[in-house]
């Protein structure tokens, strides 16, 4: 469990109602409420000034508690678009049902304590023609990885449609081939859900997630392992496209949970980024 699931497990282990199977299903999540309380808001982020448009951010999945401030910098990155942006890709790992490939949900919404995120059921169905892209719910009714950016998107962006992937075993490749597809225009902002290293100390911490943070910042997909970041393979795969289309990862956040509101004998590793194609530098927020 990565940090901040401890003091909720059984919740975790079902964090969103099943689909029904009928028509108009909603998946109901409950890990952005019960679990985790209330997001910090996206203009609690760093204030800048910045008017970049972001095409795709990263951003962690802990306990609001733990990692809520840090992903709040990169949600905010995107205020500046908020009038533009339609549609979120939503891409993290499958944590607690083991897939073969990238899973997709069957339902036409999820809902938070917030109300209902509907979903881009057309581009569902685009992407799902991929050999690896398959329709699943069971990975989904339990995970938390990508419920919880729900909250913050919300208050963000009010109402907007959501294209969910858990990514299982599959490549980086694969899960770029997913991004390409999904890609868009100004409509469409590429979310990433990962947090870094897990449990160690945290001397041993920031040295791991310095090198992670250097491999993202520099386009090394291939030399990230699931020792780097929980979605490593989400974060290649975005890392393959955006190498390709020209994008550069700018760093808005990096610390863990010893920063935040755990021991510093056993962390976890959080971090933000966002990409555009400007590549030019702004202040980490610590």
């Amino acid at each position: 469990m990565i940090e901040g699931e401890q003091s909720h497990a059984a919740e975790s282990n079902r964090s969103c109602d099943p689909p029904t199977g009928r028509s108009g299903a909603i998946l109901r999540c409950r890990s952005a409420s019960a679990w985790l309380g209330g997001p910090p808001a996206p203009s609690s982020g760093a204030a800048t000034g910045d008017e970049r448009a972001p095409k795709a951010i990263i951003v962690p999945h802990a306990a609001y508690l733990y990692s809520g401030q840090v992903a709040a910098t990169a949600f905010a990155a995107l205020a500046p678009s908020v009038k533009t942006i339609e549609r979120i890709v939503l891409i993290g790992p499958a944590h607690y049902v083991p897939i073969v490939g990238i899973a997709v949900p069957s339902v036409e919404a999820f809902e938070t304590p917030l109300g209902p995120v509907p979903l881009d059921r057309d581009a569902l169905a685009a992407v799902a023609q991929l050999p690896p892209v398959k329709p699943a719910d069971a990975p989904h009714s339990p995970e938390h990885a990508l419920e919880v950016e729900l909250p913050f998107l919300q208050v963000l962006l009010g109402r907007v449609a959501a294209v969910p992937l858990l990514v299982g075993d599959a490549s980086p490749e694969d899960v770029a081939a997913a991004l390409n597809q999904l890609w868009g225009g100004p409509e469409t902002v590429v979310v990433v859900s990962s947090d870094l290293s897990r449990f160690h100390d945290d001397e041993t911490a920031r040295r791991r997630d310095a090198v992670t943070a250097h491999m993202i910042e520099h386009g090394a997909w291939a030399q990230l392992a699931a020792g780097d970041a929980c979605g490593y393979l989400a974060i290649a795969g975005l890392l393959i496209e955006t190498t390709r289309r020209g994008l550069k990862a700018t760093r808005l956040s990096l610390c863990n949970s010893g920063d935040t509101a755990g021991p510093r004998d056993r962390v976890v590793g959080y971090g933000a980024w966002m990409f555009d194609d400007s590549g030019g530098a702004r202040p980490q927020q610590e």
